[in-house]
């Protein structure tokens, strides 16, 4: 199956992966002003999110998007990941070093984390509402967590339409997702800028310390204003962020 996606611009690609409270739409903000820059923009959904059907067989995200890139005939790409799709374009980049141009990571998750009290008791709660059958809840209790401060109320509604239609798809559907590879950041051979926000939980701004650590030659900036989804937000910093860093990557032919 081919992820559901969309093209737009010319130029050397890149790849936006999105985050599992959302799908392909949370790059909105940033999607004219990336395809205008001189690249050749995709964007995709993972399985069950969007418009890309659940699974019926095993899958892995980070080889469906390395089938993706073979289908649009993409050899080399830049990919851009907010939190769980920064934790594909690790696995991505730690696996297939070769295919990977650079990686602009924003509170990304990461192969192998062990999670802490405060995504515990996260889940913990999500557990619970899904339990009591309150779907609003669940989605409302994402919404809360995932957002900073900074995020208006269009932002909020964003990652509420988002989420919900997550849920919807795959409440009924069977996970044939596999385990994420366990990988080797030291592999990655990609300029990385890893982004934290300093109102995301412990657990996301640690990581992010810990890959700027592990991936050779990795930058790090925590942005001060930030929960855990900058780039809505405050759209036009993260854009302004995100198109800086593409003009001073080497992206190769």
């Amino acid at each position: 199956m081919t992820l559901a996606h969309d093209v737009s611009g010319d130029g050397p690609a890149v790849v936006l992966l999105h985050s599992s409270v959302c799908d392909r739409r949370m790059w909105d903000p940033q999607w004219p002003a990336l395809a205008d820059s001189g690249h050749r923009v995709v964007r995709c959904d993972f399985r069950g999110y969007g418009e890309s059907p659940v699974a019926d067989r095993p899958y892995g995200d980070a080889a469906d998007v390395a089938d993706l890139l073979d289908h649009l005939g993409v050899d080399r790409a830049v990919l851009v990941g907010a939190s769980y799709g920064g934790r594909v374009a690790l696995e991505l980049a730690a696996t297939r070093p070769d295919r990977v141009t650079g990686l602009a990571l924003l509170c990304p998750a990461m192969p192998g984390h062990e999670p802490g009290a405060a995504l515990r008791s996260f889940d913990e709660r999500e557990e619970e509402l899904f339990e009591a059958g309150d779907i609003a809840g669940a989605v409302e209790l994402n919404v809360r967590t995932w957002l900073g401060p900074e995020a208006d109320d269009e932002a909020r509604e964003r990652v509420r339409r988002m989420q919900r239609h997550a849920f919807e798809v795959q409440a009924a559907a069977e996970d044939f997702s596999l385990p994420g590879e366990q990988v080797d950041l030291s592999r990655i051979t990609a300029p990385c800028l890893v982004v934290s926000g300093a109102h995301d939980l412990p657990d996301f701004r640690e990581i992010a310390a810990t890959v700027a650590r592990r991936v050779p030659g990795a930058r790090h900036l925590e942005l001060p204003w930030a929960g855990h989804l900058p780039n809505l937000e405050r759209p036009a910093p993260t854009t302004d962020l995100l198109t800086r860093f593409l003009r001073e990557t080497p992206t190769g032919p």
